[in-house]
């Protein structure tokens, strides 16, 4: 809640001025009722019954009470009886703002400041005012302004060059950057915090914007060891090495960050080989799998480069491992290779030999026989579900609906099962059916919201509003206005 501008009134009795100090506090701490019964009582003297100021916080109270129209027939009184008193052209703004009359409120705060210029709490909320109705030149104005009147604090210089940002102006925002930076620099090495990290962050990211390369990569070599942010401030030195022509630098920064996630597919996009082609990426990537053997990312992008033989090795491998783990998400991660129908081919034949596969052993191998090293039981159930992905994105929606229903009946309690047969119906638009199929799946584990909000947009669509209601209602509760 925005704070009213003070003004050590004059114009009222000591008594009456004290219960005006205390009206302000209570209106600060919203014990409205109380702040309410004060403004009258000071209201109550004939001779001040129609005081500006007070009226014009009775208004202010009565407008967070939900007494709008009162509230605004006492500010205009207020500021009928005090023309020249800019508490009341504050608080008439105050009110504005709420009523969301943005333009009006900036006119009123404008109004507030002729009479008193230097004001910090009404320029504050005018600075509000203009980045929100996108008045840029006078938010930069407005926070130098702030910025001047309180030199010795950084959060004002620091809005102050985001207004410069704002306006383009980056060499000036840069500058102001630095000085912020000065007034926050520690004394010791051990007494930095996470805010200084971030001034530093931020002029980085000025000096990237601006295109001065060689000052961000100098600024985040010196800085380096006051940046708790490590990963930010190497990722934007990489930029600034790669915008310069310093290959071999970006790459020394890149293998830094590698080390750190090995799964960040950009990094990979910016390394740079002696040459350009796509063997020298497929090497690096077999060097992370072995320094990183838990890595996906070093394993999906060779199969993006490769072709025929070579691809079908790489892809079973991706495959076995990945139904062996169980992952739903395993189709939706080799998706994009479905564009290449030799490879969405090679993909399928992969999967359907693992299928024969896994049928033959589970028909063989009894639990007595098996041992450590069989694929765990699940890798039949979650080939099921692959193919009933890989069918429906063929279109082929009655194997899809085939192979599901398998996967339900190897594990009837798999809500993504359910889940996914929904989906295989909304594509054949029997809507009906799809709403009943999310519903038995949410039935399944009635506390996940993600399932829970999944079956009431399927119900929705279906037009059952009344079972949509009842599903979305328990995540949901009434807002006691």
């Amino acid at each position: 809640m925005t704070g009213v501008a003070e003004n050590h009134n004059t114009s009222l009795p000591p008594k009456e001025a004290g219960l005006f100090k205390r009206l302000l506090k209570m209106y600060e701490q919203k014990q409205y009722k109380m702040a309410l019964k004060i403004a009258k009582q000071i209201l109550s003297n004939p001779k001040l019954a129609d005081h500006g100021e007070t009226l014009a916080m009775k208004g202010l109270t009565l407008s967070y009470m939900g007494r709008k129209e009162e509230a605004y027939e006492d500010v205009k009184r207020g500021l009928k009886s005090d023309l020249k008193s800019y508490v009341c052209w504050h608080v008439y703004g105050l009110i504005q703002r709420g009523d969301k009359k943005y333009e009006e409120a900036m006119k009123c705060y404008v109004n507030a400041l002729k009479i008193d210029k230097d004001n910090i709490q009404i320029l504050r909320d005018l600075a509000t005012l203009q980045v929100q109705l996108r008045d840029l030149e006078g938010f930069r104005d407005t926070r130098y302004r702030l910025a001047v009147l309180r030199p010795s604090q950084r959060s004002h210089w620091l809005a102050y060059a985001v207004a410069l940002h704002l306006q383009g102006e980056l060499p000036l925002a840069i500058k102001v950057m630095e000085e912020c930076r000065k007034l926050a620099h520690p004394e010791k090495r051990e007494d930095c915090d996470v805010e200084y990290g971030e001034y530093i962050l931020y002029q980085l990211e000025l000096m990237m914007e601006a295109g001065s390369f060689p000052e961000a990569i100098e600024h985040s070599l010196r800085y380096e060891s006051y940046v708790f942010d490590n990963v930010s401030l190497l990722e934007n030195r990489v930029k600034a090495y790669l915008a310069s022509g310093k290959k071999k630098e970006a790459n020394e920064v890149l293998f830094t960050l590698l080390d750190r996630n090995a799964e960040n597919w950009k990094y990979y996009q910016d390394l740079s080989f002696p040459t350009d082609s796509a063997e020298n990426l497929l090497e690096f990537c077999k060097e992370m799998q072995k320094s990183k053997p838990s890595a996906r990312t070093p394993k999906k992008i060779p199969l993006t480069l490769t072709q025929g033989d070579e691809f079908r090795i790489l892809v079973r491998s991706y495959l076995t491992q990945g139904l062996q783990k169980g992952l739903p998400a395993l189709f939706n991660d080799i998706k994009l290779l479905y564009k290449e129908p030799s490879k969405a081919s090679i993909i399928e034949e992969e999967v359907f030999k693992i299928l024969d596969m896994e049928k033959s052993r589970s028909s063989q191998v009894s639990p007595q026989t098996s041992s450590d090293e069989d694929l765990p039981a699940s890798t039949l159930l979650w080939t099921y579900y692959f193919l009933a992905q890989h069918s429906d994105q063929k279109r082929d929606y009655i194997k899809a609906l085939e192979y599901v229903d398998l996967a339900i009946e190897h594990t009837p309690t798999l809500v993504e099962s359910y889940s996914f047969k929904a989906k295989i119906y909304k594509h054949m638009n029997r809507l009906v059916e799809a709403a009943d199929c999310m519903d038995e799946a949410q039935s399944l584990d009635t506390s996940d919201r993600f399932i829970n909000y999944k079956t009431g947009k399927y119900l929705l669509r279906a037009n059952l509003v009344d079972r949509a209601e009842t599903i979305l209602a328990k995540f949901t509760r009434v807002c006691e206005l």
